[in-house]
């Protein structure tokens, strides 16, 4: 029997692979993605990988949260599902384009396994337009906001995706899951928003924690690293190179002078395997 998913982990943030090509699966509702993403129910992911799907040439994935809203981008998501592609034979080559809904990225394979890819995950916006973010048109850099009556000092960017990144003096896992999911659904974020708790180690090396929007607390994010970085450096805390610590381990960020940003990060192979049928009567009810 062909295999129904395969299971990645990128330092501690975990995908499923649902390949289209190969699984039983013709159609994944929110409902059935809960339940694949549930830990203690399901299988257990931060997240679903759903492709290859292939249109006039191109390899383009679909990425879902674990509340089964579809991302635009994820950093880590586009590493594991490289180093699927790589692992099932679908491409040959150390290098390829890979096609988002937040848009198209460049991959490398940095070793013949796959455990360090390097994608260019494109260029950072910091326009509230563009992020998007309440309020006039501008540029959002070190800004107030309120929570819980505590002061924060916030930086918005997308890079296919949204974030705000909260510049503190020191940061926790508390933090991050108090404030983070307060953050998410602010007023000011029409669309939700990804967070980043940042603190500067110093000037190649900052540390972070994460509240990934539909997802929750995330031991490592490979977008939330290039936009933490990104902040960063337009504050003038960093130069271009960077290695953005956090709780499942350390990627590094190169900014490159086009404005455009490289992140490079190991992939691990956890798990393939099939959904028993009483799972499955519940994904196809």
């Amino acid at each position: 029997m062909k295999s129904d998913f395969y299971k990645y982990h990128a330092l501690g943030n975990d995908y499923i692979v649902i390949d289209p090509n190969k699984t039983r699966i013709n159609y994944l509702s929110e409902e059935n993605i809960r339940l694949i993403c549930h830990r203690n129910f399901g299988v257990g992911s931060d997240g679903i990988l759903y492709g290859p799907l292939f249109q006039d040439n191109s390899i383009s994935l679909k990425i879902f949260n674990p509340d089964g809203s579809e991302a635009e981008k994820s950093g880590n998501g586009i590493r594991i599902f490289s180093r699927y592609l790589a692992d099932a034979g679908y491409i040959t080559g150390s290098k390829f384009r890979l096609a988002t809904l937040g848009g198209e990225v460049d991959v490398a394979l940095m070793d013949s396994k796959g455990g360090q890819i390097q994608v260019d995950m494109g260029t950072v916006t910091f326009q509230s337009d563009q992020i998007p973010v309440a309020g006039p048109v501008r540029e959002v850099i070190k800004e107030e906001l309120t929570i819980l009556n505590r002061r924060l000092t916030i930086t918005c960017l997308s890079i296919g995706n949204p974030h705000c990144v909260v510049l503190c003096d020191d940061i926790s896992r508390e933090q991050a899951i108090e404030l983070g999911a307060l953050l998410e659904i602010n007023a000011i974020f029409p669309n939700r928003i990804n967070v980043q708790f940042l603190k500067i180690l110093d000037r190649n090396n900052i540390q972070i924690e994460i509240w990934e929007r539909g997802a929750g607390y995330t031991l490592a994010s490979g977008s939330s690293s290039c936009a933490a970085a990104s902040a960063a450096f337009k504050m003038g805390l960093v130069d271009k190179e960077i290695n953005v610590h956090m709780p499942g381990g350390i990627i590094r960020i190169e900014l490159q002078a086009t404005g455009r940003v490289l992140m490079t990060g190991p992939v691990t192979s956890v798990a393939k395997g099939v959904f028993c049928e009483e799972l499955w009567a519940q994904l196809t009810k």
